[in-house]
Formats: structure tokens, sequence, C-alpha cells
């Protein structure tokens, strides 16, 4: 483990500092005065060349030449040069000049100092090592740009990729303000099982474990949707959770194992008032993370979020997807047409439902880029969504999306609890054919007998939309851990 070349080198250097007593992990003191790197270069715009600043950070760059050299270290995303001398430092030049290394993080206490190139710089009277680094940092102009190592080797990819330290600030932001939205929605912020007797809430495969004590299998959550609305039941009328759920899915740029997400429900409400709340968190959200919310990159696309629109589903179909009206709401010449056109999953056997989901992954879903409500979905992929009362063929749902991915998705809830029922046996039926089709929830449906209100509810996935706010095209880009693939 510690057997590479430039690890013993290090660990010589970490001995030479065990045996002069100068604690290479020792403990900081806190009373110390320290200063952050903003506050020390702000000290240049007024006089202060008398008075001595503390900094301290992990080192990323070093040049010794003699008797004086610079180091540069980073901390909170930020730069700081230093001047070391032994003219300055006396003894204590030694630490620089000898036991010092790229990675190390240090206390360095100095004086304001300009370069002749004009580089606020800190000239250093003392220098402490607080931890030796034994790992050697990637080389300096290559760093780390594979995916996978990055991903797996998170720690160095934040220290060396000032994008990726970046993009992980960002989502913290956008965690938060989307909290702050909510408590000013008058919502009450609440949690629900992670450990789920029943999978339910979205049509997943879940992942699956064992609870030791009660001799039981348990599954991870799929979303916390049937709880939080059983919570609307018992009388909590606007409640969110921002959380992690779970489905046993493939791996590609836009799908991790487990994901972050919001889901809030407001009883007395409905999804119009859903879909424009959501309009305005996500452009409020996005003002406060890019310069300009109405030109905002993302790969080769550029987004204005300042152009919202709503479609229903069939009309996209036509509009966006070209799929010919004469034959919409046709399952037979429909399901032909998409096997022309590629589709090997159409058959006329499928609900009409199902087929216009054939034709909107293949033919809509990428051809947005600006913010698109998707409205009026088909009730047969709706298993919890409310039916229309004109219509009962169509759930009042809607789905967001932007550059061609999904961001949001609502509905007004189904609070019947015999039409759910009936639709969870439906959903039952099609478990043999469809591993993601819903389990029947019983005790959900007991809760819907108590009396669900009038709700709408709402997810919001937070992975993605820090993608497209970050313009970061692979979503473990934008989670801190994400998952990855053993090492052979």
């Amino acid at each position: 483990m510690f057997t590479n070349k430039l690890t013993k080198a290090r660990l010589e250097k970490l001995e030479k500092m065990k045996s002069k007593d100068l604690k290479p992990y020792g403990a900081i003191e806190v009373s110390k005065l320290s200063h952050s790197i903003n506050s020390f270069k702000n000290s240049f715009e007024e006089d202060m060349s008398d008075i001595k600043f503390t900094l301290r950070g992990r080192v990323v760059l070093l040049r010794k030449m003699g008797k004086s050299g610079f180091l540069t270290f980073q901390e909170d995303g930020q730069r700081q040069q230093v001047f070391c001398s032994l003219s300055e430092m006396g003894d204590v030049y030694s630490v620089f000049k000898s036991m010092l290394d790229i990675g190390d993080i240090i206390e360095v206490t100095g004086y304001q100092y300009i370069t002749r190139t004009g580089e606020k710089t800190l000239k250093a009277i003392d220098l402490k090592i607080l931890t030796k680094s034994l790992e050697p940092l990637p080389e300096k102009f290559h760093g780390l740009e594979d995916e996978e190592v990055r991903a797996r080797k998170r720690q160095i990819d934040l220290i060396v990729n000032k994008k990726s330290y970046e993009t992980l600030k960002t989502r913290s932001r956008v965690i938060s303000s989307l909290r702050m939205h909510m408590m000013d929605y008058d919502f009450l912020e609440v949690e629900t099982p992670m450990l789920n007797e029943i999978p339910g809430g979205a049509n997943a495969k879940p992942f699956i474990t064992h609870h030791n004590a009660l001799g039981i299998d348990r599954y991870l959550r799929i979303a916390p949707e049937l709880y939080l609305k059983r919570l609307v039941v018992g009388g909590f009328n606007r409640v969110f959770e921002i959380g992690k759920n779970f489905r046993n899915e493939g791996i590609d740029s836009t799908h991790n194992p487990e994901f972050t997400s919001m889901e809030f429900y407001a009883a007395y409400s409905n999804y119009k008032a859903l879909m424009t709340s959501i309009e305005i968190m996500i452009r409020d959200i996005v003002q406060e993370n890019v310069s300009d919310y109405r030109n905002v990159s993302f790969g080769d696309k550029v987004i204005n979020f300042n152009d919202w629109q709503q479609i229903s589903y069939r009309d996209a179909l036509i509009e966006i997807g070209d799929i010919p009206e004469d034959i919409i709401d046709e399952v037979e010449l429909l399901s032909m047409y998409l096997r022309e056109q590629g589709c090997k999953k159409a058959n006329a056997t499928l609900t009409l439902g199902k087929l216009w989901e054939i034709a909107f992954d293949e033919f809509v879903e990428g051809e947005i880029i600006n913010p698109v409500f998707i409205t009026d979905y088909p009730i047969d992929i709706s298993p919890l969504a409310r039916r229309k009362d004109d219509n009962p063929d169509i759930a009042e749902r809607f789905e967001l999306f932007i550059a061609g991915r999904e961001i949001a998705n609502g509905f007004n809830e189904l609070n019947d609890p015999m039409d759910q029922y009936e639709r969870f046996k439906a959903q039952v039926a099609e478990k043999e054919s469809d591993d993601e089709a819903m389990f029947m929830d019983l005790e959900f449906i007991e809760a819907l007998k108590t009396g669900l209100p009038p709700t709408a509810g709402a997810g919001i996935g937070i992975d993605r939309l820090v993608m497209l706010i970050t313009d970061s095209q692979s979503i473990k880009d934008v989670i801190a851990f994400p998952a990855v693939r053993p090492l052979a």
C-alpha cells in the first residue's frame, strides 16, 4: 500500500518531521485567528503591510530556488501565492526547503507583499505542515480526465479539477434554494422510510435487502410518494421531502442507481398550480447560478429559461414527433407505423397509451430544448394520477422536459380508493411481462379509504437539474460519489 517510489520519499520526510517533533498530523490552535484567501486579497485595498495574516490550505504548486521560493495553496476553490525565503523565515525555511510536498496541508503566517509582476502575495515568516500528504497529486497539466477514475477518486478530482469542485458547490446551492422556496410556499419538510415493505410510488425495478431481526425482505424505496400522501391524509396539507431514491436499473449519462429528488404534495390544489410553482422555482434557481438565464449552454444546445411552453401529449406526438394525425388514435395503424420506423417494441397487443409512450420516447423527448410541460398523459401509463372528468382515458398529469430530459413529473392525485385498487390490480397482472410494474399496496388503499382531500403532487429530479445548470453531460459529474463499476 505504501510501496510506491514517490510515496516512499514522502514517508522519509514524514519520519524526518516526527524526529524533529513537528507533529505532521497534529491539532491546530482553534483560538489562532486565520484569514480566508479572499479576505487577504481584499486587505491590499488599504495599507495593512504591518499586519500579520495566517492562512491555511493545500499546496498545489511548488518552486524551490535555493534560499527562496514560491508555493501556491488553495482553499475553498481559491488559490494564493506565498513567497518563502531563508532571510524572512530563518530555521523554519527548512520545512519549506526539505519537507514540503505538493498536496500537503499547511498553515502559513506572513505579511502583504506584491511581486514585481503585480501579484498579491503572502511573504511568509512562519510555515507549519498540518497534514502530510502521502499520495502524490496527478501531473499539473493533465489532471484526472477519465470519468470512471474521477468518480472513483473524487477527493483528488475535487482538488485538481476546479469545475468538479464548483459543480458540487452549485449542487448544494440548488438544494438549499429548493428548500427555501418550499418553505416560502408554507410547505413542511418531512422524512419517510427508506426501507419499504412494498416498493411503491413509481414503475421501477427495486433493490431488495433482508431485515435480519424481522426475518423478512425489504425494498429500498423507489419513491416517497405513497408515504407522503398518507401524511396528507393525516392532516399535513403541504409536505415535501428531499432525499435519495433507489432503482435497480441501467447506468448511463442520465441514470444512477441512487438519485436525489424533491417530491411535494399540496392538498386543495391542482397540477396547473404546481406547474406555475415549478416554473418560478427553476427560473429563480437558474438565475441565481448562471450569468444569463436566457442563454444557458448545455453541450451543443442553448436553453432559454425565459421561454416556457405547454403542449398536450397527443399534440406533441403530432407537432413535434411528426406522427400522422390520422393514425395517432388507431392501435393497429400506429403500431405498424412505429415498427416501420424501427421501434421493435411496438405491436398491436399494446394499449394505445403504451404505443404513445414508445412514440414519445423515440420522436419527441429528444427534440425538446427549451422548457416544455407535456400535459394530459394516457391513463394507462399514469397509475397514480386522477382521470380527467371529460375523458377517463387521459390523466390530469404533466411532465417537464428540458434539453431532451425529463426534469419534473406531477399530477392531480388519484383519491378514489376503488379506482386505485383496480389500477393496482392491473399493474400486478402485468408483472410477469414487466418487472417494473407496481405491487399491490393494501395499506395505501386503506389510507385512501380514510379520505385523501383533492391533492396535487410533483417530483423534481435534482441531479438532472444540476446537470443543466452546470453544463454537465454525465450524471456522474453532479453526484459526489456515483456508482462505478468495480475494478477487475
